[in-house]
């Protein structure tokens, strides 16, 4: 019997969920069409060096999906759908502060987390968990009616989490079997048609638009869908070209002359969609909701610890430049980023400041010459190579700046009350598995090829910047 294994699955997953999406919101198609072109053009002008951080077969592929959740068991049922197609909970996002407006949903992203595994396909969805019991947005009344409507709605079929168990525990799925698993599954995600409760949606909306996406319908929904382009300024012209609005700025990093680092996305506007209303008279009628957009992401080299602490001192010193100066956020980080952030990617890595792997170079020293033990010298003499490792991962600026570019409020949060604590360790207990650190998934594959090259060169070990052996 041929078993389609769960590598297989997420891609199928990926397909059917792409197909769906483009069904329900054409623009998306747009977007994909516009991405694939932007990145031919991009390969011909610049040759190999453009599949640096994945080669065109990846990136064409590439897509992250996001998702909104009500309850924890929700959470619970869809790690297990997500765990049949080898995804796994990775990061923990609390976007309850995020600037410019909080959002009362607290996050994590479903992916593969094997370098192979990501490279066969790298499809990831980031999921949005609410949290009514955060008194700075909802008081005990609404928390209570709002855990009460969650609870009384069945987001995914026994049926489906029943293949997905058995799935996830035999590695993959019959044929016939994996066919029901992908129909089932790609229907669980798709736009209801059922009305929705106007007063009710309405009563959650002066909170959080997002709140009411979430818990002022009977199901969920795919939010978003992104395909991953190599050049995201030149996609964003031409979406604006074919008379598609886009959202004001690209989020993240900026354009700077330096190599790409972490994540830059942006999206087209959300789009007013037809959807039924149940009116407090018992009438149904059609009204539109602006809810879902489409997203498109530029992906970069993940930084470290102590590059991401950089990063975190340029983004609040780009951020005081524009307010002080009158520039635009995107010119005062660009700067900012010229004068702080190395402009070589040998640098990056010479400063433990972005994650790559390595190897040793064919050209390396032959002529008798002990290799340098640090990994600057090592590099600079040209005995090794450097491969950046992809940013597999998102930034809680950019989730909530994307999110509140396309809200239709700006709902309300009474900042003076105390929040409730949600952490890493709070999301592992609820999803009854454990929450992947993305920073000791990077640092094990630099960890790795650093000890290939300590073994071939003789080396006992290797030290980083900060004389950290490695």
């Amino acid at each position: 019997m041929n078993t389609v294994n769960s590598t297989e699955l997420r891609a199928r997953f990926a397909r059917n969920l792409s197909a769906l999406y483009g069904t329900e919101v054409p623009a998306y198609r747009t977007l994909v069409d516009v991405s694939e072109r932007v990145n031919a053009d991009v390969l011909a002008e610049h040759g190999s060096t453009a599949e640096r951080l994945g080669d065109l077969n990846r990136v064409t592929a590439e897509r992250h999906g996001a998702i909104r959740l009500g309850t924890p068991e929700e959470l619970r049922q869809v790690a297990r759908v997500f765990g049949a197609v080898g995804m796994h909970p990775t990061g923990f996002y609390d976007l309850r502060d995020a600037k410019p407006s909080p959002i009362p949903v607290v996050s994590t992203a479903f992916r593969p987390i094997e370098p192979g595994e990501l490279a066969a396909n790298p499809f990831r969805v980031f999921t949005s968990l609410l949290t009514p019991e955060d008194r700075r947005f909802f008081d005990a009344d609404l928390e209570g009616r709002l855990r009460n409507f969650l609870e009384a709605r069945q987001l995914f079929p026994e049926e489906l989490l029943a293949l997905a168990d058995r799935a996830e525990a035999e590695g993959g799925l019959s044929e016939t079997l994996a066919d029901r698993f992908l129909e089932l599954a790609t229907r669980s995600f798709a736009l209801s048609d059922e009305p929705v409760d106007r007063d009710w949606y309405t009563t959650l909306e002066r909170i959080s638009a997002v709140a009411a996406d979430i818990g002022g319908v009977t199901s969920t929904h795919i939010n978003h869908l992104t395909p991953r382009v190599l050049d995201i300024d030149a996609l964003y012209r031409r979406m604006e070209g074919h008379g598609i609005a886009m959202i004001d700025q690209i989020q993240g990093p900026p354009r700077w002359s330096g190599p790409d680092v972490l994540l830059r996305q942006t999206s087209f506007r959300a789009l007013a969609e037809p959807r039924r209303f149940r009116e407090p008279d018992g009438s149904v009628g059609t009204d539109s909701l602006r809810v879902r957009f489409g997203e498109v992401e530029a992906r970069g080299v993940a930084l470290t610890p102590a590059g991401r602490d950089l990063y975190d001192a340029m983004v609040a010193e780009a951020d005081h430049r524009a307010e002080s100066t009158g520039m635009t956020r995107q010119d005062a980080a660009a700067a900012v980023w010229e004068e702080r952030l190395p402009g070589s990617e040998d640098r990056l890595a010479a400063g433990d400041l972005a994650f790559y792997t390595f190897a040793v170079a064919r050209g390396r020293p032959r002529d008798g010459t002990e290799p340098p033990r640090d990994l600057a010298g090592l590099l600079d003499g040209g005995w090794i190579t450097a491969t950046p490792v992809v940013y597999e991962d998102f930034l809680p600026r950019s989730a909530a700046g994307i999110f509140s570019s396309n809200l239709t409020s700006e709902g309300s949060v009474d900042s003076a009350r105390e929040a409730v604590a949600r952490d890493t360790e709070w999301l592992s207990g609820v999803l009854d598995r454990p929450v992947r650190d993305p920073m000791r998934l990077y640092a094990a594959q630099r960890g790795g090829s650093l000890r290939g090259v300590s073994e071939e060169l003789g080396l006992p070990d290797i030290r980083l910047a900060g004389d950290d052996p490695v």
